[in-house]
């Protein structure tokens, strides 16, 4: 029997201060600019998975408040759960996988952000309605 063709299921946050500006993370791997997230264990749930990510990316604690959007990479096989959340713990600052944290305005976000992550902070921040998007774009 052959191999099956699998998915890989990430999750990320925008995550909004009270100030309503956004946390995101410069990536050590590849230097880009991005919303905090990662590929979900086969074990957790995926809140535990979102607040597990996003507190090894930034050092800040999240509670996760609805779901925003979900995201097909064609090109990689992933499918990506973003989700909006509200820091409630912690402190932002660079950890072994981001070289960079840092809260910026949604504006800031949109022009600096690669195309992908710029859509999913758009869709995060605008109407209750949940996006679905397919890309195949290498992130």
């Amino acid at each position: 029997m052959s191999e099956q063709p699998r998915h890989f299921v990430s999750v990320a946050a925008v995550v909004t201060g009270e100030d309503g500006r956004l946390l995101v993370v410069r990536r050590r791997d590849n230097g880009q600019w991005q919303i905090p997230g990662g590929v979900l264990e086969l074990d957790e749930s995926i809140q535990d998975g979102l607040r597990r990510e996003v507190e090894e990316e930034t050092g800040v604690r999240v509670e996760p408040v609805r779901l925003t959007g979900v995201y097909k990479n064609l090109r990689r096989g992933t499918v990506a759960l973003v989700f909006r959340a509200r820091p409630v713990a912690g402190r932002a600052e660079p950890t072994e996988e981001s070289a960079a944290v840092a809260w910026w305005t949604a504006a800031q976000a949109q022009s600096r952000m690669s195309t992908t992550f710029a859509v999913r902070v758009r869709d995060a921040l605008s109407g209750d309605e949940v996006a679905v998007r397919l890309h195949d774009s290498a992130q």
